[in-house]
């Protein structure tokens, strides 16, 4: 399994960017998958998650803000951030478990893809 998130960049606070990540393996449309994050001199936290059916999990930092949707036909997962927020200043990751259940554990993930780093100006 092979992921990439793309799509980061710079956006003024209150503003919306759209995080989309790419994947090649059969296991992808099977298995539940998550978006992380690490700030600079911070530790990787948890974002949200989405099963295989569409439900869906987020960090209390995150509810409201942000929204995780994936397109098992393409493969894709993407993540709709609005209203974001000088502290949402990140490098994001997608990643992909081996288990359909939810987790906001890092360590439960098996495959993780190279980070985008999403910017946010106040």
């Amino acid at each position: 399994v092979q992921l990439q998130a793309f799509g980061g960049g710079l956006v003024q606070a209150g503003g919306s960017l759209r995080l989309s990540c790419a994947a090649s393996g059969h296991t992808f449309n099977t298995y539940a998958l998550g978006w992380f994050r690490q700030a600079p001199g911070k530790e990787r936290e948890f974002v949200g998650s989405v099963t295989r059916t569409g439900t869906t999990d987020y960090a209390d930092s995150v509810k409201d803000r942000f929204t995780i949707s994936r397109d098992n036909a393409k493969p894709t997962m993407s993540l709709q951030m609005n209203n974001l927020k000088p502290e949402d200043t990140a490098v994001y990751y997608c990643a992909q478990r081996r288990s359909v259940y939810l987790s906001s554990i890092s360590r439960d993930y098996a495959y993780w893809g190279l980070g985008t780093l999403v910017t946010v100006s106040s």
